[in-house]
């Protein structure tokens, strides 16, 4: 599932690929929002941690993953 994750007073999102279902992601996100804890809490794909300060949560999208396009085919 692809995550796109908005930052307050930052110029650029945070993008990922995560292995969690959309109801994982946006209960996570919903504990964060509602005080449960200060941080939300995401794992990508490659098991990496993604921490950001519930207070600087701007928006959250979740998405289908796209498939990427390799080579020179037509469209």
């Amino acid at each position: 599932m692809e995550v796109k994750i908005g930052v307050q007073h930052a110029p650029r999102e945070i993008v990922l690929e995560s292995g969690q279902s959309a109801e994982e992601v946006e209960r996570a996100v919903s504990e964060a929002l509602a005080g449960k804890s200060a941080l939300l809490s995401l794992v990508d794909e490659h098991g990496r941690k993604v921490l950001v300060p519930a207070d600087r949560l701007a928006y959250v999208e979740l998405g289908e993953p796209a498939p990427r396009k390799v080579g020179f085919g037509a469209l």
